[in-house]
């Protein structure tokens, strides 16, 4: 008889979670009909936090995906209006990506989205167990956000 894997166990319950975000986010997406992919949002957000119009190799990079990934992801965005292509002001062989007027509307929208499956995924937990996972999750992930941002 083996002895239990704790850490493989803590393993499936960062698996598990992750699932259950994911789907919770996804159901909020849908029922608020903004008409963006858990990923079209995550990159959104990602776009919003570069000061100036980003090179699609600075996203993927940022996404920790591959470039393609990033193409397909903007080509749905740019189709529904809310990014655009941009040529570099100092080298017009370069692309970079801005949100519209409408990405911006969409982002501001998601904020709300996102914080209402926040809410539900973490009714469990007490204010306590709240500030705890927080500073758990800031030392896995191993950076500390600003308070109060996404």
């Amino acid at each position: 008889m083996s002895s239990p894997d704790p850490d493989g166990l803590l393993a499936e319950q960062l698996l598990r979670l992750t699932l259950r975000v994911h789907r919770i986010q996804k159901r909020h997406l849908e029922q608020h009909a903004l008409g963006v992919t858990p990923a079209q949002s995550r990159l959104l957000r990602t776009l919003a936090h570069f000061g100036e119009p980003p090179r699609m190799a600075d996203l993927a990079e940022s996404l920790e995906v591959v470039p393609r990934a990033v193409t397909t992801l903007v080509d749905g965005l740019e189709a529904s209006g809310r990014v655009r292509r941009v040529p570099d002001p100092v080298n017009r062989r370069v692309i970079r990506i801005e949100l519209t007027a409408e990405g911006r509307r969409v982002l501001h929208e998601l904020h709300g989205v996102r914080r209402t499956a926040a809410e539900e995924i973490l009714a469990p937990l007490t204010d306590e167990q709240r500030k705890t996972l927080g500073e758990l999750l800031d030392t896995l992930v191993g950076t500390v956000p600003p308070r109060g941002h996404c």
